[in-house]
């Protein structure tokens, strides 16, 4: 009883992190593009096309399920397991590829950090502490993986519709399709990897 306690208050925590990191970014968002004379609607556009902003919102609901409707299917042990996956990938993928590409300032620096950093740390360490109760199957990582293949999908296609790619490694008019297919199997295997670690240490656990 007191370790159901334990873990929905670590689940609230997680959840509170994570949408306070996706509301300040989206109100630096909405500002910034108000500030270049861009509408609302050009804010939500920009604010929805990031892996990062995406894997955010997916942990925030999962830890929201968690801590208010446990037995909703959005509590899973599965989905659960692929939010975790995807944002521990979002936090080493911007350690490795990308915080060396800008430099935020401010309230931007804050929510950059948030995002990138502390809710993946916060959610790696409510996996390991508290990890889903039943058991995985092995399969479930491949499984997990379609997450990241739609994302893929979904950013191809609303680069060719604005003109404009979210990341460098996925912008197929500077790279073409060759290399962003290949940089997307990389990631993808990465995924796969991550999520069969998490899988294995929660079984351990």
């Amino acid at each position: 009883m007191v370790e159901r306690r334990g873990a929905r208050a670590a689940a609230v925590l997680l959840a509170l992190l994570a949408w306070t990191a996706l509301l300040l970014q989206l109100d630096l968002t909405l500002d910034a593009t108000h500030a270049r004379g861009g509408s609302t609607r050009d804010a939500l556009v920009l604010y929805t096309g990031y892996f990062t902003i995406l894997s955010n919102l997916f942990v925030a609901l999962s830890a929201s399920a968690q801590a208010w409707a446990p037995g909703s299917r959005f509590a899973g042990a599965s989905l659960r397991g692929c939010a975790t996956t995807a944002i521990v990938l979002v936090g080493i993928g911007y350690h490795l590829l990308l915080r060396e590409i800008w430099d935020p300032q401010g309230w931007q620096r804050i929510a950059d950090n948030l995002l990138h950093y502390a809710v993946p740390v916060a959610a790696l360490a409510h996996w390991l502490w508290y990890p889903p109760r039943v058991a995985m199957p092995a399969w479930s990582p491949l499984a997990w993986m379609a997450y990241p293949a739609l994302y893929f999908a979904y950013a191809l296609v609303r680069g060719e519709w604005i003109g404009q790619y979210p990341y460098p490694f996925v912008d197929v008019a500077t790279l073409g399709y060759p290399r962003v297919f290949a940089n997307a199997g990389g990631l993808l295997l990465v995924y796969l990897a991550t999520g069969a670690l998490l899988r294995w240490l929660a079984s351990r656990r």
